[in-house]
């Protein structure tokens, strides 16, 4: 977590890309072509609107505002330094450590098969990866960590591409039956704000942006490159997986659909090479959201935001290390004691809520920072409908992770309210820089 040398406008896409492009559409791709078929495509194009929507005001905050802190940056901007907004902050770091969870957990679940090792070793597998990681951004540096991030996004995607050519080169336009009921158009509109979570690694630019070369001019540059790189990518390997094989034989591989539909086209490479991408994106993902998620911890404990008890007593305990050491300790918590669709559907919620909280501090700054106000309060309804979409399916699939979402937002509140939202003075405690 040093601060030599900064970003480039490369690495600091590769850094977004590789936090899109990670466990989601692996893990879940299957159980996207069970809730919209042969529309998941335009699922996938649709959800990328819904990113594009929220990256305007992103973009606008990301020019006029550097900071680590990122959208509770942004939010505190247009709001002030108030009890919500200290909320908020918690939960945003909360995200990033639940993402690493995903991601661990996301990790064990094609390593263990591919290598053959019994399923009891998934919790040393998923300690091992965050560890790693882990003592990488501890030595490396933001360099390291760009370079690092780059040419494992570049791999991923010349897997992918190698997918989506093979699969069109032997492509079966009669296995996609596109049409307009009713029941067609809602399957898209579901797949879309369930898979709206494969693009929530956009904002995670903001959090680096202190680290970002000319942040100012490459923020926004990376943002809106990223989202439509991962656009892209989402809507061709769609279209080439279900090119392959019919829905109905996709639906069966929920977990590893991608690796399956690459099968008729590569044979038993296709599996090997489509679970190695699998890999290759799940670990791109873990180290960008470590790097990042470090990063707004460090960023958020210096605002006062982040519970830091012993700050007051030993301010020599502020450093970064420390935020990486705490993020890196409860994403193995997290790692430990939830499942994967849980922390999924509770890292969508989370983000939805903060997107909401920037876009609505973005309409009040407007004349300020720039952008449309129309365009804005559009975005805000457009976002806000997709937020009650996700708690809707949420309690249709799984109202025990609705429950513990609800807990997760009152317990943050009630911290800040409670124990740390008295406790500014610690600003004027922690050192400067």
């Amino acid at each position: 977590m040093k601060k030599e040398g900064k970003l480039t406008l490369l690495q600091a896409i590769a850094m977004a890309v590789g936090t899109m492009i990670g466990a989601s559409i692996f893990s879940i791709f299957g159980y996207g072509v069970k809730i919209a078929g042969t529309g998941l495509p335009f699922a996938f194009f649709l959800s990328g609107i819904y990113a594009l929507m929220v990256a305007y005001s992103y973009a606008y905050f990301g020019k006029n505002f550097v900071s680590n802190a990122g959208p509770i940056a942004f939010i505190e901007k247009g709001f002030g330094d108030s009890p919500i907004v200290g909320a908020l902050s918690i939960l945003m770091w909360m995200s990033f450590v639940v993402s690493i969870s995903l991601f661990a957990i996301s990790f064990s679940g094609y390593f263990i098969p591919l290598v053959h090792l019994n399923n009891s070793f998934h919790p040393v597998v998923e300690v091992l990866i965050i560890a790693l990681f882990g003592a990488l951004n501890y030595s490396g540096g933001s360099r390291l960590i760009g370079r690092l991030e780059f040419w494992i996004v570049l791999f991923k995607l010349l897997v992918l591409l190698t997918f989506v050519a093979a699969a069109f080169y032997a492509f079966h336009p009669e296995y996609l039956k596109f049409n307009t009921s009713p029941q067609f158009i809602k399957g898209i509109l579901t797949a879309s704000v369930v898979f709206f979570l494969s693009y929530m690694g956009f904002g995670i630019v903001t959090n680096d942006s202190e680290n970002i070369e000319n942040p100012q001019l490459n923020v926004p540059r990376a943002i809106y490159i990223s989202i439509f790189i991962v656009m892209a990518v989402y809507v061709a390997v769609s279209l080439a997986a279900l090119g392959s094989l019919p829905a109905e034989e996709l639906v069966k591989y929920r977990e590893n659909a991608l690796a399956v539909a690459a099968q008729p086209v590569l044979g038993n490479f296709g599996y090997f090479l489509l679970s190695i991408g699998a890999l290759a994106s799940i670990t791109s993902a873990l180290n960008a959201t470590l790097y990042s998620g470090a990063n707004a911890a460090y960023a958020l404990m210096k605002k006062g935001y982040i519970p830091h008890p012993e700050m007051q007593r030993r301010r020599e305990w502020m450093g970064e290390h420390f935020g990486l050491y705490l993020t890196c300790t409860l994403a193995l918590l997290f790692t430990l004691l939830f499942n994967v669709t849980s922390v999924a559907s509770i890292i969508s919620i989370i983000t939805t809520v903060i997107y909401i909280g920037v876009i609505v501090s973005h309409l009040r700054l407007a004349d300020r920072i720039g952008g449309r106000k129309g365009i804005i309060f559009f975005n805000l309804i457009v976002i806000t409908f997709v937020a009650f979409q996700i708690i809707l399916f949420q309690l249709r699939t799984n109202k025990l992770t609705f429950i513990v979402t609800v807990l997760v937002f009152l317990v943050s509140y009630l911290l800040e309210k409670f124990y740390y939202g008295k406790r500014r003075e610690i600003r004027l405690l922690t050192p400067k820089g």
